[in-house]
Formats: structure tokens, sequence, C-alpha cells
């Protein structure tokens, strides 16, 4: 507890030097968001599998240019994840409280031309996760699991926890029950940082 402790300190200290710079020049701050919202977009996609690199998710995102040997899905999957960045932007400046309607816009945009059917709804079959020994659980848990999920989530924020710990609760547990047939990591990661 004492080395969470001491990170938490050292985060906080950080974001405190952070602010002190504020405001940024607004061309560098769109520089930096340009640049943060790709390499984000990159990472969470590769981790699911997706073979675009940095620069064809780059062109694809901010040129709209198609890869040639590269499927739609990937294509779709930057394109959906840059503008779920988007929108988690513009939640969070927004005065609304996190709510499981957001967490199914989210997983709604992450999926969006992809898998229509399934976009923004919970799963209504058993899911496995491949290499996990990890078992979601069944489709009819899900409802009561998913509000007890945000009733804690809201006792948090109550309770004034450190937000780090807020956004690792949020996607470790979101990614455990598995809400959704696909795309659960994308919208738990993106949850995160909102």
């Amino acid at each position: 507890m004492e080395e969470l402790n001491r990170q938490l300190a050292e985060i906080d200290a950080l974001r405190a030097r952070l602010c002190s710079l504020r405001p940024l020049p607004a061309e560098a701050l769109k520089k930096i968001e340009e640049a943060f919202n790709i390499e984000y977009t990159y990472e969470s996609n590769r981790i699911e599998g997706n073979t675009l690199t940095l620069q064809e998710t780059e062109l694809v995102v901010n040129e709209g240019l198609t890869i040639s040997g590269k499927s739609m899905r990937e294509h779709l999957e930057a394109i959906n994840h840059a503008e779920a960045i988007d929108y988690i932007r513009d939640f969070a400046k927004s005065d609304i409280a996190i709510s499981e309607h957001t967490i199914k816009e989210i997983h709604a945009l992450v999926l969006h031309g992809i898998d229509r059917e399934n976009a923004g709804r919970y799963r209504t079959v058993p899911v496995r996760i491949s290499g996990s020994t990890h078992t979601p659980p069944q489709p009819y848990l899900l409802a009561e699991q998913m509000q007890a999920f945000m009733s804690r989530f809201a006792e948090m924020e109550v309770q004034k926890v450190h937000p780090v710990l807020i956004a690792a609760y949020l996607h470790e547990v979101l990614v455990r029950i598995h809400p959704f047939i696909d795309g659960n990591g994308r919208t738990a990661r993106l949850l995160m940082n909102l």
C-alpha cells in the first residue's frame, strides 16, 4: 500500500507540473492531441490484432486513405476508435455522469459498421476469451453485474477515490464482465481514459 501511495503522489506531482504549463499554445495542443489520438488508436487496435501500422493508421484516420492488403474491418476499427476518442473528449467536457448508457455509446462507436446487430448491446450468448482461463459471466447475469459495477463506481466517486484507481477499476471490471460479444478491450480502455 505504501508503494501505491508513493506512485499516486508521484502522479499527482506530475499532473500539477503539467497544469502549471497550461494553457498550452493552441497550435501545440492541437499537434499533441492529434499525435496522441493516432498513437492511442494504433496501440489499442494493435492489442486486438489489427495489423495497420502507426503510419497506416494515420493515413486512414487523417487522410481517409485505404491501405492495400488490409481488411475493411481494420480500416473501420481505426476510424471508429478515433471517433470514439472524440466522443470521450467531448463527454469529459460535459456535465453528464458516466452511466451504462455511456458505455454502450462508446461500444456502439467502436463497432460502428463492423457489427450493427451487436454494437452498443450487451451480449446474449456465452463467450470465452481466447488464451485466458477466465470465463466471463453468463448473459443472464450481465444486467445485475453491470448495475453492481456502476454502483461501485458511483461509490468510489463519492468517496473521492484517486482518479487513477477509479480508471483501473473501470478497465479491470469491465474487461472481466466482458458484457459485449466483441470490442470489450477497446471499450474498457476508452472508458478508463474517460
